[in-house]
């Protein structure tokens, strides 16, 4: 099977002082975290719908819905692995993923190459199939202001042999 998909998803939450920061499985000390559901780790989030549309095995909501407790501080990184065994089992595995990250803080830079080993072994790639992207907003909008992150990720999947 030769066969391709390409998956395009997106999250976004707002800052929750009160919480932890995770963003791509890696932990960020010291800045405010992000609200949501579960862990909220909303790079994690986009690399899922991004899977599951190249599949077409619908959304992250229709797999870890928030109405479900047993989702409540869920940590992504184990969502993740659940829809890569998913997608494996319907024939497909991940080529790569292009992450970008939009967001005034924190800066990624620092972290990239720690997110990307992590979502390599998630997703069973190879590093070099995973890339991810900082980028502020330029003050402009909510996302400009700090209020939260917003991520976008594209997925290319491949027909796996039979």
């Amino acid at each position: 099977m030769n066969d391709l998909r390409i998956g395009f998803g997106y999250d976004s939450h707002r800052f929750d002082a009160g919480r932890r920061l995770v963003l791509g499985g890696v932990e960020f000390p010291g800045e405010p975290g992000l609200a949501g559901h579960s862990d909220a780790d909303a790079l994690i989030h986009a690399v899922i719908d991004a899977i599951l549309g190249a599949a077409a095995l619908g959304d992250i909501g229709s797999h870890f819905p928030d109405s479900d407790e047993k989702w409540r501080g869920a940590d992504s990184s184990s969502l993740l692995s659940l829809v890569v065994d998913e997608v494996a089992a319907a024939g497909w595995r991940v080529g790569n993923i292009d992450v970008t990250v939009i967001c005034e803080r924190p800066r990624l830079r620092s972290r990239v190459d720690a997110i990307r080993e992590r979502l390599a072994g998630l997703l069973r790639v190879s590093v070099s199939c995973v890339s991810v992207k900082g980028k502020t907003n330029e003050k402009m909008d909510d996302v400009g202001s700090g209020v939260g992150i917003e991520v976008h990720a594209a997925c290319l999947l491949k027909g796996m042999e039979k």
